[in-house]
């Protein structure tokens, strides 16, 4: 009885913040870091990851380098950055959204690439999404 009762406090905190996109990266003195962005969505793992490879596979600037959809996660570059997205089931209609990619000294905006795609994996699968602010 308590892991179930636990579980249930899992969801509930999970929706709680649902469509609260958080984001942190980290550049070196180099220009070089990283930048990851997250946000869990009310909606099932499968439907989300394949949302997200559509939208990726729709893209020119973007190019799929590697996919698993057994892990539900895709792999892809926009030839300076190299990124990967994960979309992990939390409960039955409920998942955890994660992108993650390098930074380079050329790129001038750190969040572009991995808060852009959550946003727009957001706006397909029609969940309100906005950036947590500090």
């Amino acid at each position: 009885m308590g892991v179930v009762s636990a579980d249930a406090q899992w969801v509930m905190v999970a929706r709680a913040v649902a469509g609260r996109v958080q984001q942190m990266s980290d550049r070196s003195k180099d220009g070089g870091g990283f930048d990851v962005a997250t946000v869990v969505l009310e909606a099932p793992a499968d439907k989300v990851y394949q949302t997200a490879v559509k939208n990726l596979s729709a893209r020119t600037d973007l190019r799929i380098t590697n996919q698993d959809a057994k892990k539900r996660m895709v792999q892809f570059t926009n030839g300076a950055q190299v990124a990967s997205l994960q979309a992990t089931a939390l409960g039955e209609k409920l998942t955890q959204l994660v992108i993650a990619s390098n930074l380079t000294a050329a790129q001038p905006e750190p969040t572009s690439l991995v808060v852009q795609g959550v946003l727009k994996v957001c706006k397909e699968m029609n969940v309100d999404c906005t950036l947590a602010s500090e």
